[in-house]
């Protein structure tokens, strides 16, 4: 029997048409999820904390929706006709993918759970975070379209350009947590801002790991 060298191959079959359907619902969910995290961000810097509270809430529903077009991801992954390798790159993809807004969800707890103003100093450095985050979720929400098209040598290029931006976060996340640490801060403030720091960055990672599973498909696909 011939060995199947390419996963997309399976594109042809109904089911595996449904789960790349599936994994581009999931990307433009939680691409979604990081835009409502940045209008949190926004909303907290400009100091309206009921807007701030209604992002978050929209972030909170917004992963839950991701975390269902995961699990029927999962349900057509168990039940579908891939070989075993094939079948465990696309269902780590899928809850890589998952990941990513479930991190923005807990950063979005975070931030729901700062009750002062902090200085601008701290501020500034949170929306350079977010940015990154946006940015990086754009590229990668471009590299699961490009993927879904078979267009893989762009699939790669958007997804170079997401392992660029999580370098910038790394650094960025050391920025932010000497501005933190250099403030004149309460204690649940000064912990909670620490932890924003490192969480903003972890969403970054997640992407960057989601980017690299499109990198692996995207060879095994050509």
């Amino acid at each position: 029997m011939k060995e199947t060298g390419n996963i997309l191959g399976w594109l042809g079959m109904a089911e595996e048409k449904e789960i790349i359907r599936d994994a581009e619902e999931h990307v433009d969910e939680t691409t979604r999820t990081v835009a409502f995290l940045s209008g949190a961000v926004k909303a907290f810097i400009a100091g309206d904390f009921d807007a701030r509270n209604d992002a978050i809430t929209l972030v909170k529903e917004s992963e839950r929706a991701a975390d269902k077009v995961r699990s029927k991801m999962e349900h057509t992954l168990s039940d579908g006709l891939l070989l075993p390798p094939d079948r465990e790159d696309l269902m780590r993809f899928a809850r890589a993918l998952d990941k990513i807004a479930d991190s923005t969800n807990s950063a979005a707890r975070l931030l729901g759970l700062i009750e002062e103003t902090l200085p601008e100093a701290i501020t500034k450095e949170i929306a350079v975070s977010t940015d990154l985050i946006v940015a990086g979720m754009a590229q990668l929400h471009e590299a699961i379209h490009a993927l879904s098209a078979k267009r893989f040598s762009e699939a790669m290029s958007f997804c170079a350009e997401v392992e660029k931006l999580e370098h910038e976060a790394d650094d960025q996340k050391r920025i932010m947590l000497k501005a933190v640490l250099r403030a004149q801060l309460s204690p649940t403030s000064l912990l909670l801002s620490y932890n924003l720091a490192q969480s903003l960055e972890g969403i970054t990672d997640k992407i960057d790991t989601c980017s690299d599973l499109i990198r692996l498909i995207s060879v095994k696909s050509k």
